[in-house]
């Protein structure tokens, strides 16, 4: 976790407003006993996601900003076997033309892009295509996981390997600069959720972005120790570099303390 005694007033005001947003957010959608996770399923659809499948059906993508997720979960063995006991969990992304100007896919002798990767241990599908995928818009980049509990309330964050949903890799400081282009200003499937994703993740941007150092660190690590024994974007042992658990309303309460010590 950050050390919110190192950040500037204007930061902490910022993640203040973000905080206040989400929580706000998910107060409005309790007094119709709505939540996040009816939001992103839609009343149609049961309180039990089908294991894999995306929610909402072919994936949000904003065509202006090309920030996009999904909704999923995994099936209960898969679960058990990374410790998750959560209801399911947010992926998100950014596509190439929404990523800063001259953002490049890293270059390894693994081959970052993700041309032809290997099958995953579980069946794992990439974000869905879209429109205006063509000209390199498909060679997007994971951002970050948000794993819910069975109430909606966000409980982790974390990274994932290659693998996982087959993205072309970014080093961590590309994909940190993309954290403040990923916004989703549309009324599908509701307003109220893609705003409580984007408080999310200003919210959290400095333990996001340390999370994404430590993905780098753990994955050439991992190289490191296999070389030349593995394709490390493609070993299904390395499924999740790093992740945090998070709990939003203790996260705005030192947020505030730390407010009121910078005054």
């Amino acid at each position: 976790m950050i050390d919110l005694g190192r950040m500037s007033r204007a930061d902490l005001a910022a993640m203040h407003d973000a905080g206040n947003e989400l929580l706000d957010w998910q107060r409005i959608l309790a007094k119709t006993g709505d939540s996040i996770i009816g939001q992103v399923l839609g009343r149609e659809v049961p309180s039990e996601p089908a294991d894999w499948s995306h929610y909402p059906v072919g994936d949000i993508y904003d065509v202006v900003t090309h920030a996009q997720y999904f909704y999923h979960r995994h099936a209960a063995a898969a679960r058990d076997r990374i410790g998750a006991r959560e209801h399911g969990h947010f992926h998100t992304f950014m596509r190439p033309r929404g990523m800063p100007p001259g953002t490049r896919p890293l270059v390894m002798p693994e081959l970052a892009i993700a041309d032809a990767p290997s099958q995953p241990i579980d069946p794992v599908s990439p974000p869905a295509p879209q429109p205006n995928q063509g000209d390199g818009n498909d060679k997007f980049s994971h951002i970050v996981a948000i794993s819910l509990d069975g109430a909606g309330q966000p409980t982790r964050l974390f990274t994932t390997n290659r693998w996982v949903t087959g993205e072309t890799w970014y080093a961590a400081e590309d994909v940190i600069a993309m954290l403040d282009r990923f916004s989703i200003e549309l009324a599908r499937p509701s307003w109220p959720l893609n705003r409580w994703l984007c408080a999310l993740l200003r919210l959290y941007r400095g333990d996001i972005a340390e999370l994404l150092r430590e993905r780098d660190v753990e994955i050439m690590s991992w190289r490191r120790r296999r070389r030349g024994k593995v394709h490390v974007f493609e070993d299904g042992r390395l499924e999740i570099p790093s992740s945090l658990d998070i709990d939003p309303a203790d996260r705005l309460r030192r947020v505030a303390r730390a407010l009121d010590r910078a005054a």
